[in-house]
């Protein structure tokens, strides 16, 4: 019993080591601090405040208002961006990339993250096709270390 409790420790730490991978995160944070809601809602990013916080899969999420934050909590899954918050166009061409809160778009009501607003004119020329090899790449490239 008293060897296999540590093996244990070690497989939850690894997993919540390999979960967290899955987010793009600064400081702990998603979206750079920015509000997830805020970008359906407002039409643009706007930072969020500790206040309005919460944690969802092992991220803090900040948002703008109480409203903005009960609204993600009712539904995240629709208001987190795609990839986990890492760069659409480096998702798509099968590699993890930091991604700016100001180089958005939604698209068929997601949210997508470019590493910067020029990579973002670059991925919005063949948007669709980018988003599609992005979805086929998200499951291996999202196992790759930051």
């Amino acid at each position: 019993m008293k060897k296999i409790f540590p093996f244990f420790c070690l497989v939850i730490l690894v997993t919540a080591i390999q979960a967290q991978s899955e987010l793009f995160l600064v400081n702990g944070e998603a979206i750079r601090g920015y509000d997830a809601v805020a970008y359906f809602k407002e039409s643009k990013p706007v930072k969020g405040k500790k206040e309005f916080s919460t944690s969802w899969h092992g991220a803090n999420w900040l948002f703008a208002s109480k409203e903005n934050k009960d609204t993600f909590l009712a539904n995240p899954e629709k208001y987190a961006p795609q990839f986990g918050g890492y760069c659409s166009y480096g998702t798509a061409d099968s590699h993890k990339a930091p991604a700016q809160p100001d180089a958005w778009s939604i698209v068929d009501d997601k949210l997508y993250l470019n590493y910067n607003k020029d990579v973002q004119v670059i991925w919005r020329k063949d948007q669709n096709e980018m988003i599609e090899k992005a979805n086929k790449n998200w499951p291996e490239v999202k196992k790759q270390k930051d």
